[in-house]
């Protein structure tokens, strides 16, 4: 993340803001710290553009989506 922060050139700050968490978290994501939760990470990958669509969504609650993901992986088979 670190990396793609930079190439973005945006600012920790930026980051943090942006992405409602606190710079230490941000660190902490940057510095591959395990104990940070996924849906700090998908923030965070959400902000510059770097996850987006499902993979993102994964994040929030599944329950208001739950009827449609059943829907999506039946039209797969």
């Amino acid at each position: 993340m670190h990396g793609w922060r930079i190439v973005l050139e945006l600012t920790a700050q930026q980051v943090a803001e942006r992405t409602g968490i606190t710079r230490d978290t941000l660190r902490r994501i940057e510095k591959g710290d395990r104990s940070v939760g996924f849906g700090n990470v998908a923030q965070v990958l959400r902000a510059p553009g770097v996850l987006e669509g499902e993979i993102a969504m994964m994040a929030e609650p599944i329950e208001p989506r739950l009827e449609s993901l059943r829907a999506a992986a039946r039209t797969r088979k």
